[in-house]
Protein backbone atom coordinates (compact mmCIF):
# COMPACT_ATOMS: atom_id res chain seq x y z
CA UNK A 1 0.00 0.00 0.00
CA UNK A 2 1.05 3.59 -0.13
CA UNK A 3 1.34 5.84 2.52
CA UNK A 4 2.89 9.25 3.87
CA UNK A 5 5.95 9.58 6.12
CA UNK A 6 6.97 12.67 7.13
CA UNK A 7 4.93 14.00 4.33
CA UNK A 8 7.07 11.39 1.82
CA UNK A 9 5.45 8.86 -0.34
CA UNK A 10 6.48 5.52 1.05
CA UNK A 11 5.94 1.70 0.07
CA UNK A 12 4.39 -0.46 2.61
CA UNK A 13 3.13 -4.17 3.50
CA UNK A 14 1.27 -5.23 6.43
CA UNK A 15 2.66 -8.36 7.48
CA UNK A 16 0.37 -11.24 7.00
CA UNK A 17 0.41 -14.98 5.90
CA UNK A 18 -3.11 -14.37 3.98
CA UNK A 19 -3.37 -10.68 3.30
CA UNK A 20 -2.96 -8.76 0.12
CA UNK A 21 0.60 -9.05 -1.48
CA UNK A 22 2.26 -6.25 -3.77
CA UNK A 23 4.27 -7.52 -6.76
CA UNK A 24 7.26 -6.33 -4.73
CA UNK A 25 6.77 -8.47 -1.99
CA UNK A 26 5.76 -11.64 -3.76
CA UNK A 27 9.39 -11.21 -5.84
CA UNK A 28 11.34 -10.96 -2.66
CA UNK A 29 9.54 -14.10 -0.85
CA UNK A 30 10.09 -15.88 -4.84
CA UNK A 31 14.07 -15.01 -3.65
CA UNK A 32 13.72 -15.45 -0.14
CA UNK A 33 14.91 -12.31 0.36
CA UNK A 34 11.93 -12.10 2.71
CA UNK A 35 11.37 -15.57 4.30
CA UNK A 36 8.72 -16.70 7.13
CA UNK A 37 9.88 -18.25 10.34
CA UNK A 38 6.59 -19.25 12.34
CA UNK A 39 4.39 -15.78 12.61
CA UNK A 40 7.47 -13.35 11.95
CA UNK A 41 9.39 -12.56 9.23
CA UNK A 42 13.14 -12.32 8.70
CA UNK A 43 13.68 -9.46 5.91
CA UNK A 44 16.86 -8.92 3.98
CA UNK A 45 16.15 -4.63 3.70
CA UNK A 46 18.60 -4.47 1.19
CA UNK A 47 17.29 -6.89 -1.47
CA UNK A 48 14.02 -4.81 -1.45
CA UNK A 49 12.64 -3.31 -4.53
CA UNK A 50 9.58 -1.29 -4.44
CA UNK A 51 8.09 0.84 -6.79
CA UNK A 52 10.26 4.21 -7.60
CA UNK A 53 8.16 6.66 -5.46
CA UNK A 54 10.87 9.82 -6.99
CA UNK A 55 14.16 10.25 -9.09
CA UNK A 56 16.68 10.87 -6.84
CA UNK A 57 18.68 13.97 -6.85
CA UNK A 58 22.31 14.55 -6.53
CA UNK A 59 23.32 14.43 -3.09
CA UNK A 60 19.71 14.04 -1.67
CA UNK A 61 19.87 12.06 1.47
CA UNK A 62 23.17 10.42 1.76
CA UNK A 63 22.81 6.67 0.72
CA UNK A 64 20.29 5.20 -1.70
CA UNK A 65 17.96 2.88 0.54
CA UNK A 66 17.95 5.28 3.16
CA UNK A 67 21.04 4.24 4.75
CA UNK A 68 21.14 1.09 5.34
CA UNK A 69 24.93 -0.63 5.54
CA UNK A 70 26.07 -2.42 3.08
CA UNK A 71 26.22 -5.63 5.42
CA UNK A 72 23.10 -6.97 4.62
CA UNK A 73 21.22 -7.03 7.72
CA UNK A 74 18.25 -8.58 8.42
CA UNK A 75 14.75 -7.46 10.48
CA UNK A 76 12.25 -9.15 12.08
CA UNK A 77 8.80 -8.51 11.88
CA UNK A 78 5.49 -10.03 13.29
CA UNK A 79 2.87 -10.76 11.83
CA UNK A 80 0.54 -7.22 12.23
CA UNK A 81 3.62 -4.55 11.83
CA UNK A 82 4.40 -2.72 8.85
CA UNK A 83 7.50 -3.14 6.61
CA UNK A 84 8.11 0.27 5.47
CA UNK A 85 10.30 -0.74 2.51
CA UNK A 86 11.02 2.71 1.31
CA UNK A 87 13.01 4.04 4.65
CA UNK A 88 13.96 -0.28 4.86
CA UNK A 89 12.22 -0.54 8.53
CA UNK A 90 9.74 -2.87 10.82
CA UNK A 91 6.95 -0.98 12.28
CA UNK A 92 4.52 -1.78 14.89
CA UNK A 93 0.84 -1.54 14.27
CA UNK A 94 0.47 1.45 16.91
CA UNK A 95 3.21 3.25 15.82
CA UNK A 96 2.79 2.83 11.83
CA UNK A 97 -0.83 4.53 12.98
CA UNK A 98 0.70 7.25 14.97
CA UNK A 99 2.78 8.06 12.17
CA UNK A 100 1.94 7.15 9.04
CA UNK A 101 -1.04 8.60 6.57
CA UNK A 102 -2.34 5.84 4.82
CA UNK A 103 -2.94 6.85 0.55
CA UNK A 104 -4.53 3.91 -1.09
CA UNK A 105 -3.22 0.20 -1.48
Amino acid sequence: MKALYKGRPAYVWEISKTGERPDWIEEALSKNNIYWLDNRVRILMTALRPPVVKKLKMGEGGTIGGGVDALGVYAYGYVGDFLDATNQRVVSKERFLKHYQVLGV
